[in-house]
């Protein structure tokens, strides 16, 4: 396993704690707003910040585990070299350009949310708002990392003999 599967199923682990946590969160806010009446804008905006964490810094995880949306019509019957071609194909024209253009351009959003200090336009919503922006350009650099571990893993399985 390399360094970059490390990295990924480590960040994978630690970031599927924050589903447990988005379903108390959930449930919490459920249970006030229906029993108490109480609601917020920052409950609210917790869980909309959780689901975005979850897909963006778990996607290179799922890319790892073979577990991302495929249209699978004829993928599942390929032999394994025939995989290998698929994936190291789609990773070089579809997955890396798209990742380093989503990279690329999210660092200036980013920025600029930085640097005016943004929050919440929500009375009461959460501050910092950079923060959770700051998950795009993270989220889609460590899929672009682990899509060169997927180009690695397709030469291997393409350059074995047999």
């Amino acid at each position: 396993m390399t360094f970059i599967d490390n990295l990924n199923k480590t960040i994978g682990a630690i970031v599927s704690w924050l589903s447990l946590i988005l379903v108390l969160v959930i449930v919490v806010d459920v249970i006030l707003r229906y029993t108490l009446s109480i609601t917020s804008a920052a409950s609210f905006e917790l869980e909309w910040h959780l689901f975005a964490t979850i897909f963006l810094l778990g996607a290179a995880y799922t890319l790892q585990e073979d577990k991302h949306v495929r249209v699978d019509v004829f993928y599942h019957r390929f032999s394994d070299k025939s995989k290998a071609w698929v994936n190291l194909i789609g990773t070089l024209l579809l997955l890396l350009p798209f990742c380093g253009i989503a990279f690329w351009e999210s660092l200036s959003f980013v920025s600029t949310s930085f640097n005016l200090a943004e929050t919440s336009p929500q009375p009461g919503g959460l501050p910092a708002r950079w923060l959770i922006k700051s998950t795009i350009p993270i989220g889609f650099f460590l899929l672009g990392l682990q899509g060169i571990s997927l180009i690695l893993q397709s030469i291997k399985i393409l350059n074995e003999r047999g």
